[in-house]
């Protein structure tokens, strides 16, 4: 059986920054990763959108708040250093009417308290040089935010683990753990390991895995699907960067909107469906185990009862192109069903706590030599470098 200083579950951005950030803190730590899939990035990271968010929205003084700033920054001298195309190209929140514009002075606050002094609130006409096919009544532009391809930063992450010296191992999905005290052995479907410290990364699996060694936890991953779709090429000048509107502050997914990708293509979309499969990104999937793990979760049915009514409509949206356009046709009217096709999906991990409330800031738990990454939804992949060292600073004294 192989002995590792740590072990890490999860080929995803997080998993591998914290890889990363412990092999710079401590070089020649044994590190291995395990990942279930063929390859890095597949599920969470993988299928978003591309955004480096700029932390506009989270609270002051949250965890995500703090992890985004300096992420941000950490994730641009990354890029700079290693040759990573990436484009801060700022970004729009629009106000389509006057009953959003204290939600959007409330953003505006947040911003500022997070140490964006450069975003500023326009007005109509600047809101067309900017856009010229937005509409609105007010809004506020945003510079720091920016668009880059994750999937690369990923491989760039995993190369960098392997040239200092860590593994990582693919098709090896976490099974059984078992905590000595004095050592973790970590069993997968094919094999056993041994290792000093164990850190759990798997995004949507989290729980599940957490769950093999935190016996009453008191969280649990329920799976949102986001579905989007693409601009015809043709149309594609309706969009020249990012257009986002007012999000509802009560919800923790900030609404359908427009996203200039660094291929070239422009995304619309997502939005978020309850999904009946963790890794589920189509209308038709289903699995029957994560199904019965979301309904028969008691803090399910709060927010169910909290928010049937945007629910259904999350759902009437996924169904009908015609009222997906409509909630489009919000921030740009002259967008029309025929200048859309379908795009990807991703699903996201959120996290909901047994007394019913979406949990909104990043989760870790921390029993000593086993870490739980329980909640890490976007802004994560900004914020990863700065998880990563997080959690390192947690578990380097402990080596």
């Amino acid at each position: 059986m192989s002995q590792s200083d740590v072990i890490i579950a999860g080929a995803g951005i997080v998993g591998l920054a914290t890889a990363l950030k412990i092999l710079e803190s401590k070089p020649g730590t044994k590190i291995l990763i395990l990942e279930k899939e063929s390859g890095e990035a597949r599920h969470q990271t993988g299928n978003n959108s591309g955004v480096i968010h700029s932390g506009i929205y989270y609270r002051p003084g949250s965890l995500k708040a703090q992890n985004c700033k300096t992420g941000y920054n950490q994730l641009l001298d990354f890029c700079n250093r290693h040759d990573i195309k990436f484009d801060i190209c700022g970004k729009v929140i629009v106000a389509t009417s006057g009953t959003e514009l204290p939600r959007l002075a409330n953003i505006y606050e947040r911003g500022i308290a997070n140490g964006l002094v450069n975003i500023r609130f326009i007005e109509k006409d600047e809101l067309k040089e900017l856009e010229p096919h937005a509409f609105g009544i007010k809004a506020i532009h945003v510079p720091y935010t920016g668009i880059i391809d994750y999937k690369e930063v990923s491989r760039k992450y995993a190369y960098l683990i392997r040239e200092a010296g860590g593994e990582i191992r693919f098709n090896e999905k976490v099974v059984k753990i078992n905590n000595s005290g004095s050592s973790i052995e970590v069993s997968t479907q094919n094999s056993s390991f041994n290792s000093k410290i164990f850190i759990n990364c798997c995004g949507l699996q989290s729980d599940e895995v957490a769950g093999l060694s935190e016996k009453r936890l008191d969280t649990r991953i329920i799976p949102f699907r986001g579905e989007y779709y693409k601009i015809k090429p043709e149309r594609r000048y309706l969009v020249r960067n990012l257009i986002y509107p007012v999000p509802d502050p009560a919800f923790p997914f900030l609404g359908v909107h427009f996203t200039r990708m660094t291929n070239g293509e422009v995304e619309a979309g997502p939005n978020a469906v309850l999904s009946f499969k963790k890794e589920g990104y189509k209308k038709t999937s289903l699995s029957v185990k994560d199904s019965f793990r979301t309904f028969t979760w008691k803090g399910f049915y709060s927010i169910a009862s909290k928010y049937y009514k945007t629910g259904f409509g999350e759902f009437r949206r996924s169904f009908s192109k015609k009222a997906f356009v409509k909630a489009l046709q919000k921030l740009m009217p002259e967008i029309t069903a025929q200048d859309l096709v379908p795009g990807g999906a991703g699903v996201r991990a959120q996290a909901i706590s047994i007394e019913g409330k979406l949990i909104d800031d990043f989760l870790i738990h921390d029993s000593g030599r086993i870490v739980n990454v329980l909640n890490a939804p976007s802004p994560a992949a900004t914020s990863s470098l700065a998880i990563g060292q997080a959690i390192a600073e947690k578990i380097v004294n402990k080596l």
